[in-house]
């Protein structure tokens, strides 16, 4: 901040304040000036060696990356008049990075908002009014040498991202201006260039007329975010390039259009080459027998060189991939290359912890790796066109894209103020889809065109259809806002329910159903989600959709409270911010790019292959390939028959959690796309027959992996693409019974005392609860911290989102009266009233000779009276909490994991014995919430470095988690949204294990965040309960 108060104070004093009467930055419809025609992204060498190559190895390729003299000030107004002037003195101007964003590098605060705009708390909407008060402006100045070699040619500056606008300036002289952040501009600076050292000005603003249709749902930075450089080209030069890329019966339809500026006497040439380099068609028109067709999963790509000549002088040569596929609605069905693929998709913005909207390559390269291991097949630019290396990395790696335009005006709603409506912005909803399509045409990846994202609905939407379809007929379109009879050829809702997207899809609207947004990825959530692929794999016209969404938008920071590291989400900086708090944190994955533990359960619903039980015990599977254009000839099939209840012996690769038995693989040769192969695999057939007779006492399972025979682009040899596990041998669970026997007893007026095998079960008659359990002299508790009841959990993002922390209140900590406490030979029975929920809860502790505690907690509501009892809300879990000391850090458990996982959101996490520490059990989401449970589970234990601790187990599959934060530590209260954020790397561990034992815990949800519940079969009703468990000592090896 000081930095920023000292630059601004030193630009001001060089300031002359002068008006204008419309400044371009208010007038929508003047949303350029000078600007370069909008055209494909390409660069033109200078020679067919050069073009093998990379464009900065080019001659015609100047870099203006790097330091820029900066000066910043925070409202527009005291931008400093005549900057660009040759003459000015920008000696006590600060270097700034270009690329670089205001708000990253510590100038003007770092800005998140949702619905609305980031000025909402400096001036009201009034569209095209902008205010200069916290209008952050930024004045640049360069000098640079004009190559020697560039004399005669035409010079280009390219800047590839401006937020929010750019004015330009060379050699004291203006150039132009630009709106449309997201969409590279170009200006032709030749005519004011000089012989040597030459001068380039920028201005960018935080805010300008244009923002009203830049209002998405992520952070508001502002700067340079792209390639920014100089280029050289002949007088003589492609203006643009427009590959129309067909595939049609086995044959690649290419029909090249190249507008050629000063084209007298040039012709035009193209030869196309396949992937090997053989040349395999010539000319602008072609055809391509037996082409190889592109798409997601199967990348082929040829690569067309065209040259622009003047007689046999070779003037430019320009690199241009090209997939070949057809694209088209027909049947109510989306298909690519005659197929109707299933678009198993994420949205994508575009951003980093560290740089914001810059983005490295390495960073895409990063991302798409991380879609490819979680069988993401599709993104949805959202809600701007990406980086033009995005859209190449897609090509070449395989990904279905949907493209959309950069425009949002959520903040003025989709009734009578939209801007969808308004004459003054019809130039800009148009001017803007002309820069996404001619900017990325050429893209096979793209097989979707989308007008925008939250902007209402109307004639400006209706003639950016129109105009998008004369343009490019080759591609559908599609606009969430525009519904179900709206000018849209894909019905794209957002967070549409269950019940209606069956619905639909059973009617005959003719668009196909694919969600531009669902299973709104919030915090700890995805709950739900196989619900929604059940219904898609049966409904022909439900093709799925995109995740809401990739990644965690937070930013890497350092906690105040702790020094470790967080990532910071909206009102963690200045004084009033235009807040809508952790709402960016909606991700598959971290910002850092770890995977959020719902991100296993999105591969494995996202999954290309599976398995059917056909007859497993005869070794009988069915093998299903449910992609669309390859087979799996380049996968191999391991399976593993065994358990995890004995000691470790195996053979083969013993998949994580199991502890013994023996596996195999086999070549899953031949089995086309969409086919179905029923396979007796003999050697699998013999193993369970074998671990059968020797273990038919113990739970039995065969697990099958889909592994990659050898490494492929971005996939490594060996990766598990798609898993199962089959239970062959139900788990047997004990029969738990508290029996009356006779074991030492203490009982005064305050507590009662069992002992029996080296375990002390203490109870308090006046507390009805557990106190103190000691095994072997050693306390198993932590000291006054008894075992009790728990009906809550700390609030996920989606129990905030439907207030549930309101709605489900009364379970937070009801009242509960001891009305009972009946001591017997080697058990209690505590009886209590529960008053807010109408219920008695009626608890009974047992101490069996064997030194277990055996608990049983009956929950059972009051009969009806009168009209009826008081209407209850669900509860969020039903079970027991204890304590242990700090010592006790060790878990075991027999259950599903490794990875955290919930009532329904647990297909991914596999049935097994797993460790961890408990210190590692707790996922640092951005913010603190419920966290770190299992479901499924037969036996959990905790244990010190000794071996000694205690295990929990009931008579049917249970709950449990073991954190060292206690619940309080991860629940915000009332109301989440603080005026400090508070971010996981802000908790404190405590010096014990918080342990978690329960019959279940209430699902997630995944609908959305901000009303949804879970569905009905996930919700834990106020009705009649019993839940049975034991507690058995382990003592020290």
């Amino acid at each position: 901040m000081i930095k920023q108060l000292f630059l601004s104070l030193a630009c001001m004093t060089m300031t002359a304040v002068h008006a204008q009467k419309t400044p371009v930055w208010q007038d929508p419809q003047v949303n350029q000036v000078n600007r370069e025609a909008r055209h494909a992204s390409f660069f033109a060498f200078e020679s067919q060696e050069k073009a093998q190559g990379d464009k900065t190895q080019s001659q015609r390729y100047l870099s203006m990356e790097g330091l820029w003299k900066f000066c910043f000030v925070k409202n527009h107004q005291d931008a400093p008049a005549g900057f660009f002037s040759l003459k000015y003195d920008d000696s006590k101007w600060t270097d700034f990075p270009v690329p670089g964003l205001f708000e990253i590098e510590g100038y003007g605060d770092k800005i998140y908002k949702n619905i609305n705009y980031a000025w909402s708390t400096t001036f009201k909407n009034n569209p095209p009014y902008i205010g200069e008060t916290n209008n952050y402006t930024g004045s640049y100045r360069r000098t640079f040498e004009l190559p020697a070699d560039w004399k005669g040619q035409e010079v280009f500056f390219h800047v590839g991202s401006a937020t929010s606008n750019l004015s330009v300036w060379v050699n004291g002289q203006y150039v132009g201006y630009s709106e449309d952040s997201k969409v590279a501009a170009e200006f032709n600076i030749t005519k004011y260039l000089k012989k040597g050292q030459n001068l380039i000005a920028m201005q960018v603003m935080r805010w300008c007329d244009g923002s009203y249709i830049e209002d998405q749902d992520f952070w508001r930075f502002t700067g340079i975010a792209r390639e920014v450089y100089l280029y050289a080209t002949p007088k003589t030069h492609i203006q643009d390039i427009f590959i129309r890329q067909d595939y049609q019966d086995g044959r690649g339809l290419l029909d090249i259009d190249v507008q050629v500026a000063n084209a007298k006497g040039a012709t035009v040439e193209a030869r196309l080459f396949d992937a090997a380099g053989n040349q395999v068609a010539e000319g602008l028109k072609a055809v391509v027998e037996n082409a190889k067709a592109w798409t997601a999963e199967t990348p082929n790509l040829y690569r067309a060189e065209i040259t622009l000549k003047q007689g046999d002088k070779v003037l430019e040569v320009i690199p241009q991939r090209v997939g070949f596929r057809h694209i088209e609605i027909k049947g109510g069905q989306l298909l690519v290359n005659g197929q109707p693929i299933l678009i198993k998709g994420a949205d994508r913005h575009e951003l980093d912890p560290d740089g914001g909207y810059i983005v490295s390559v390495e960073r895409m390269i990063q991302d798409i790796k991380i879609m490819k291991y979680l069988n993401i097949n599709a993104v949805r630019t959202c809600h701007y066109p990406d980086d033009p290396r995005w859209y190449d990395l897609c090509d070449e790696y395989g990904l279905y894209l949907t493209a959309e335009t950069n425009i949002e005006s959520h903040g003025m709603g989709y009734g009578k103020e939209t801007l969808a409506r308004r004459d003054d912005y019809t130039k800009a909803h148009l001017e803007r889809q002309q820069g996404n399509m001619m900017s990325f045409k050429n893209h096979p990846s793209i097989i979707v065109w989308s007008l925008g994202n939250e902007a209402g609905y109307g004639p400006n939407f209706e003639k950016c259809y129109d105009w998008v379809k004369a343009y490019d007929t080759t591609r559908p379109v599609q606009y969430e806002q525009a519904g179900r009879e709206g000018k849209t050829d894909i019905f794209c809702p957002m967070y549409y329910g269950y019940e209606d997207c069956e619905k639909y899809s059973k009617g005959d609207n003719p668009r196909p159903l694919i969600q531009c947004e669902y299973a709104h990825a919030m915090g700890n959530s995805m709950g739900g989600f196989k619900e929604y692929w059940d219904i898609i794999r049966a409904n022909a016209k439900y093709q799925g959709g995109y995740i809401w969404d990739f990644v965690d938008q937070g930013l890497r920071d350092k906690s105040k409270i702790t020094g470790k590291e967080i990532f910071t989400f909206g009102g963690d900086y200045g004084r009033y911010p235009a807040s809508d708090y952790n709402f960016n944190c909606n991700g598959i994955i971290a910002p850092d790019r770890r995977l959020n533990p719902h991100a296993y359960e999105v591969r494995y619903y996202y999954q290309n292959v599976w398995i059917t039980d056909k007859g497993l015990k005869d070794g009988k599977i069915e093998i299903y390939n449910e992609n669309f254009f390859k087979t799996l000839d380049d996968l191999e099939l391991e399976w593993f028959v065994g358990g995890a209840s004995a000691g470790h012996h195996h053979d083969g690769n013993r998949p994580e959690g199991m502890t013994f038995g023996h596996g195999g693989t086999i070549a899953v040769d031949g089995i086309a796309p969409q086919q179905r192969k029923v396979i007796t695999i003999e050697a699998m057939q013999k193993v369970i027959e074998r671990v059968l007779g020797h273990h038919g006492d113990q739970e039995i399972f065969v697990i099958f992996q889909f592994k990659t025979r050898e490494a492929q682009p971005l996939i490594e040899k060996g990766q598990v693409v798609a898993r199962q596990q089959f239970v062959l041998n139900p788990y047997q669970f004990p029969e738990i019974k508290g029996e009356t026997a006779s074991v030492q007893k203490e009982e005064v007026e305050s507590y009662v005392k069992f002992e029996a095998a080296g375990t002390t079960l203490t109870i308090g008659k006046w507390s009805g609860w557990i106190d103190y359990l000691d095994v072997d002299g050693q306390t198993m508790l932590v000291d006054r911290e008894s075992v009790t009841p728990e009906f809550w959990r700390a609030p996920t993002d989606n129990d905030y989102g439907a207030r549930l922390q309101q709605r489900f209140g009364v379970w937070k900590d009801p009242q509960m009266k001891l009305k009972d406490c009946r001591v017997g030979d080697n058990s209690v029975v505590a009886v209590f009233d529960m008053p807010d929920v109408a219920a008695t809860l009626t608890m009974t502790y047992t101490l069996q000779p064997t030194g277990e505690v055996v608990v049983n907690q009956h929950f059972l509501p009051n009969p009806s009276t009168g009209s009826g009892t008081a209407k209850v809300p669900p509860m969020f879990r039903y079970g027991m909490q204890l304590q242990m000391p700090s010592e006790y850090d060790r878990l075991t458990y027999y259950g599903r994991g490794p990875v955290e996982n919930y009532c329904d959101r647990n297909s991914s996490e596999f049935i097994g014995v797993y460790e961890n520490k408990v210190s590692d059990e707790y996922y640092s989401y951005i913010r603190p919430q419920e966290s770190g449970n299992h479901t499924d589970v037969r036996w959990f234990r905790v244990q010190n470095a000794q071996g000694r601790g205690l295990e929990f187990y009931s008579d049917a599959a249970m709950e449990a988690s073991a954190l060292r934060f206690l619940m309080s530590d991860l629940d915000d209260g009332p109301e989440k949204d603080k005026k400090i954020g508070r971010h996981s790397g802000d908790l404190i561990e405590h010096p014990l294990t918080q342990i978690h034992i329960q019959q279940r815990q209430m699902g997630l949800g995944c609908v959305n965040s901000w009303g949804a519940w879970p569905r009905q079969e996930y919700l834990l009703p106020s009705q009649e309960r019993s839940f049975t468990f034991a507690i058995r000592p382990v003592k020290a090896e």
